[in-house]
């Protein structure tokens, strides 16, 4: 439903996507819908030899990510309970347009478009980015195996990627608002004031839209 609240939380690896969600989640009492990554089984294949896995890993994610938002649709967005997620499905493209060739991508491409057709578009997009630096720092904090041997040089194309991606959305979007935070200057994990600063802003947009949190 339109004025049901259905936020997304977006932003390169290690930004700290998830942790802002359950924040929101519990702050707001909403659903949080996190998306499956561990359970990936080309991950590590993927992260060790991108041009041989890419394909199977962004499918995998595409049909599990399918999956999970028809289940939220249809169990809490169509019944008017309120969710928030950790990613938009728009993250799948930017994923397999960096990392599949170019009769891959149209394949993934023509996949993609059937099966996002008829989902839940967010209210609200929540978009955090940060220096290389700082996300480097805070994926070598949280420890996952399979993500030691992400290449810098491809964390930084990628966090250009999203730039580029989001700002696309906002010209293709103009009514679903954009809420910018960089993980620089704010650290909602450890700082309350700095969480209380995004809360204060969502509720704002979400008033805006007439969405209530």
């Amino acid at each position: 439903m339109e004025d049901t609240p259905f936020i997304t939380v977006e932003g390169p690896i290690g930004i700290g996507k998830t942790s802002l969600a359950r924040a929101i989640s519990e702050r707001f009492q909403f659903a949080l819908l996190k998306e499956i990554v561990d359970e990936n089984p080309f991950l590590g294949k993927f992260y060790e030899n991108i041009e041989e896995w890419s394909f199977q890993t962004e499918m995998f994610f595409l049909c599990n990510r399918y999956k999970q938002l028809g289940d939220i649709n249809e169990h809490y967005i169509s019944r008017n309970k309120p969710v928030v997620a950790d990613y938009h499905i728009m993250k799948n493209l930017i994923f397999a347009q960096r990392t599949l060739s170019d009769r891959e991508y149209q394949k993934y491409l023509d996949i993609y478009q059937i099966l996002t057709k008829d989902m839940p578009k967010p209210n609200v997009i929540i978009y955090l980015n940060s220096s290389l630096d700082t996300l480097l720092k805070r994926i070598a904090m949280r420890g996952r195996e399979f993500e030691k041997n992400i290449s810098p040089l491809y964390l930084e194309q990628l966090s250009l990627d999203y730039e580029q991606a989001m700002l696309r959305f906002e010209r293709e979007h103009p009514d679903i608002p954009v809420l910018r935070f960089s993980g620089d200057h704010l650290d909602f994990v450890k700082n309350e004031g700095d969480l209380q600063q995004i809360i204060i802003e969502l509720t704002a947009a979400l008033r805006k839209r007439s969405v209530q949190p």
